[in-house]
Formats: structure tokens, C-alpha cells, sequence
């Protein structure tokens, strides 16, 4: 992939996913804005690229505010000349089961993940708009949007929402050439070591074996990243409006929602109808929730 002629934003590209983004963003060829709410991360990534022979420039902040979203268009701009790419990853957690969940920690989650998705994408939206020629929004989302998880609530609710504007975008942006996808990863980080089932293995430091990179789609944070420079390139102008997830060996298409099952009664449906036929009916065969563990 040859992406000399593209300038992108990565938000949260400090460490992890970001990180990894920015840098193979930059290795394509792409001048990158580094964003991350710590300006010593930033750097650092920024540094990196810069040694290799790459164009960055660093830009500390926490995404969520209308001002931090345009400073980072801005300076796409004002350093490279134009704005193709926006990637916004950054995020943070805040779990709590449901009733210990506080005010503070649901909001404080959803201003990062949803409204920092939101005034970012528009900001761009913007600059792409008027310079012409489309772009590309990459949302990044989580399997936690598509299917739930326990004590994540907040999250959840964000990354289901960073899907549903995606669908949306990929409409209103159409007419000006800005495809709009939102990607789904699974990748060893820091949030996934915590989990007791991949930590033995994630911490060994040994290649990880094909049941975890296949089975559970479970890898480095640079299979990742491929992805999110597919979607960069012109080779794929017309993918748009999709939630594609990646891991390790396992590259899927996640579907929207859809009616599984419909039944039909005559003059509407009574709560006793429902119930007698519930069972039998479109409740027959339940959808599943969670997250497998």
C-alpha cells in the first residue's frame, strides 16, 4: 500500500492500538498527526516515526472538546497541506457493574469514546468537504459494542454507538467520496492481559499458537493494524457503512442487525397471545449475549 500522498489523525496513538496505527500508517508513507492525551507518549510515537524516515507531528490532548477535535484537523493541515484520514481510537475504561456504576464513570467513558468520536469525525467531515477529493473516517469500535460484556456498560453503550454513527455517516458522506467504517479489534494489550484466560499465554513472550490467532482471533496489535491501512488506501474507495472486525488470523464482517424471526396475528398482538406462542414462535431459538469467554 502506498499512502505518500495521504495525511491522517490517529487519536489515543500513545501506546497499544493507537500506537500501532500511527506507525503503520506512517511505514505506507502517510504524514500522521499523533494524538494522545499524554504529551510524552505522543512524542515519543511521534520521534519514532520520525527516525524511521516517516513525517508526524504530536498533538497532546483528550479528545471528547470541539476545540481539541479542530486542533487536530488543523494541524493536519497547517503542517501537511490536507487532511485524508481520520482515525479515532482513543478511549478509556471505566467498568463497574450497573448499580456501582457511578454518574461520573458512565459519562466520563462515553465523552471519550462517543463524543470524542463525534467531534473529531465532524471535524474532518468538515475539511474534507471543502478540500474535496473524499477521505476516510476509521471508528474504532469493540466486541463489546457488538455483543455486550459484563460490567461494561459504559463502554458498551459507547462502542454499540461509534457502529450505529458509522452506518449513518457512510450515508450523509457518500455524495463527497468520505467512506466511513467502523473497525471491531482483538488484540493483545494491556486490557487484555487482565483476562485470566490469555494471560499465561500473552505474558509468556513466546510466539502465540494458532488456537488463540485462529479460535479466539486473538493477536499483536500490529495484526491489527494492516486493517486500518487498507481502509486508508484507495483500494478501498468503495467499502463504506461496514463494522469489519480483525485479530490475529481471523479477518470477519460483522452483520447488522436484523429481524430473525417474525410472526404475524390477526387485529395486534395481546400480552396472552405473546406469551402462548413466545416459546414456539420468535422466541424459539433466542440470540446469544456476551462476550465468549
Amino acid at each position: 500500500m502506498d499512502l505518500s500522498a495521504k495525511v491522517a489523525v490517529v487519536t489515543g496513538a500513545g501506546r497499544g492500538l493507537g500506537r500501532a496505527y500511527a506507525e503503520a500508517l506512517a511505514a505506507a508513507g502517510a504524514a500522521v498527526v499523533v494524538n494522545d492525551v499524554n504529551g510524552a507518549t505522543a512524542a515519543e510515537v511521534r520521534d519514532g516515526i520520525t527516525a524511521a524516515g516517516g513525517r508526524a507531528v504530536a498533538v497532546a490532548g483528550a479528545v471528547g472538546p470541539t476545540e481539541l477535535a479542530e486542533l487536530l484537523v488543523d494541524t493536519a493541515v497547517k503542517e501537511f497541506g490536507r487532511l485524508d484520514v481520520m482515525v479515532t481510537n482513543a478511549g478509556i475504561l471505566r467498568d463497574r457493574v450497573l448499580w456501582k456504576m457511578s454518574d461520573e464513570d458512565f459519562d466520563a467513558v462515553l465523552d471519550v469514546h462517543l463524543r470524542g468520536t463525534f467531534s473529531c469525525a465532524r471535524a474532518a467531515a468538515v475539511r474534507m468537504r471543502e478540500q474535496g477529493g473524499g477521505g476516510r473516517l476509521i471508528l474504532i469500535s469493540s466486541p463489546a459494542g457488538q455483543r455486550g460484556n459484563f460490567g461494561q456498560t459504559n463502554y458498551a453503550a459507547a462502542k454499540a454507538g461509534i457502529v450505529a454513527m458509522a452506518r449513518t455517516w457512510a450515508m450523509e458522506l457518500a455524495r463527497a467520496g468520505i467512506t466511513v467504517n467502523a473497525v471491531v479489534p482483538v488484540a493483545a494489550t494491556e486490557m487484555t492481559m487482565t483476562i485470566p484466560a490469555f494471560a499465561e499465554v500473552l505474558r509468556a513472550g513466546e510466539p502465540y499458537p494458532d488456537w488463540l490467532r485462529k479460535d479466539e482471533g486473538l493477536g499483536s496489535v500490529e495484526d491489527v493494524a494492516s486493517l486500518i491501512v487498507f481502509l486508508a488506501s484507495d483500494a478501498a474507495a468503495d467499502v463504506t457503512g461496514q463494522a469489519i472486525g480483525i485479530g490475529g488470523d481471523r479477518l470477519a464482517l460483522w452483520s447488522h442487525p436484523s429481524e430473525k424471526a417474525v410472526a404475524f396475528a390477526d387485529g395486534g398482538w395481546s400480552a396472552d397471545a405473546i406469551a402462548a406462542s413466545w416459546h414456539s414462535g420468535v422466541g424459539a431459538e433466542p440470540e446469544t449475549y456476551g462476550i465468549a469467554k
